[in-house]
């Protein structure tokens, strides 16, 4: 590149950067750029604030946490909600959460029963025959061929293996056509209407359009969903209730400690008045 070229080029923006202070602790760059790794974002403006911010509500906590007289020795059952024993046992002392009882499971239980249990599985092959939605012509000679496959199999249904190896642009043409066991969701809306309107054993009567191509599919096995109990989901969902409420009450709690300190160089979500009882 010639040095004229060079007078051409645009200079990126130079980002103004305030100091990151907490009641006068001064949060350094050096320790914002360690803990950025922490925090991957689209730009590096982003990725720096959610590092401050994040060193922002530590240096809240460690603060409170040594106005409260709490020792760095000082040991508790719940260190993984902080990488410094003085943050775990400060969130314990100060975070109470309500006893979860069968009702407040069972609610969510109700509520939420999808979660649970078993879905239904389907064991299926296919044969792909490739051809774009846009190219009329490849589609159409896709829809040919997969109908005379059909036709094959219906006289002869040994003969999947073989041509799904010989036709098929899907890699599972190398393993007999075989996809393995699919729940829903699993594969596009197209493929699975048809798919799971079969029957175990059953094979597709018509040729299945896609975005892919072209699909000749049979169901070889289907797996009936398995309702879920709430006595064997009870455990789950206590802990999953507790965590979310634990996180939900340690978040309000910074916000008050956050609306009760001098904090500079960034915006943090604060409350002036007491959420946590």
């Amino acid at each position: 590149m010639s040095c004229a070229s060079h007078s051409h080029m645009k200079s990126e923006p130079v980002l103004e950067i305030m100091p990151v202070r907490v009641d006068g602790v001064e949060i350094t760059e050096a320790d914002i750029a360690r803990e950025m790794q922490h925090h991957p974002a689209a730009s590096l403006t982003e990725a720096r604030e959610a590092a401050a911010r994040a060193l922002v509500v530590r240096e809240l906590l460690l603060q409170e946490a040594s106005r409260q007289g709490l020792a760095e020795d000082e040991e508790t059952a719940e260190e993984d909600l902080g990488d410094d024993p003085r943050i775990a046992a400060l969130i314990e002392r100060e975070i109470r959460c309500p006893e979860l009882d069968d009702e407040s499971c069972r609610r969510y239980f109700d509520n939420n029963r999808a979660q649970f249990g078993s879905p239904a599985l389907f064991e299926a092959r296919h044969i792909l025959l490739a051809s774009p939605p846009e190219e009329a012509e490849e589609r159409a000679a896709g829809k040919a061929l997969a109908a005379e496959i059909i036709a094959t199999l219906e006289a002869e249904p040994d003969r999947f293996a073989e041509l799904a190896a010989r036709h098929s642009a899907c890699p599972s043409g190398k393993q007999e056509g075989r996809l393995g066991l699919l729940s829903r969701g699993d594969t596009v809306p197209e493929f699975e209407t048809f798919l799971f309107s079969l029957n175990a054993g059953q094979l597709c009567p018509l040729p299945v359009e896609t975005r892919y191509g072209v699909h000749v599919i049979q169901l070889d096995r289907k797996i009936d969903a398995v309702p879920a109990e709430f006595e064997q989901s009870r455990d789950a969902i206590a802990r999953f209730l507790r965590t979310q409420s634990l996180h939900t009450a340690t978040r309000q709690y910074i916000m008050l400690l956050a609306g009760q300190a001098k904090i500079e160089g960034i915006e943090i979500e604060a409350a002036h008045s007491p959420l946590v009882q």
